[in-house]
């Protein structure tokens, strides 16, 4: 345990972020996880806003690095592309 008081402040903000940071990740996990998912491509559509909006706030509170989001953000967006080629192609 902490001896100083400015020290048991940090240790409780630490908490805090922690909690938030782990919360913001595991959404971010679970926006990709539905998006490789077996849902309508119209529905990927729509969740691939969400996934924008949810990366760019993670890296603008510091929870990833910004790069980290614009990769991420490619990795997704190639992927719904891929299926949608795949899905005009099949309907050819």
């Amino acid at each position: 345990m902490p001896n100083h008081k400015s020290c048991e402040k940090r240790l409780k903000q630490d908490v805090k972020r922690r909690a938030r940071n782990n919360y913001v990740r595991s959404t971010l996990k679970t926006l990709a996880k539905k998006m490789h998912s077996n849902i309508t491509i119209e529905e990927k559509e729509k969740l691939l806003v969400s996934i924008y909006s949810e990366l760019d706030k993670a890296s603008k509170k510091g929870v990833i690095h910004a790069r980290t989001a614009s990769r991420r953000k490619s990795r997704v967006a190639s992927f719904l592309n891929a299926e949608l080629a795949t899905k005009k192609k099949s309907e050819e």
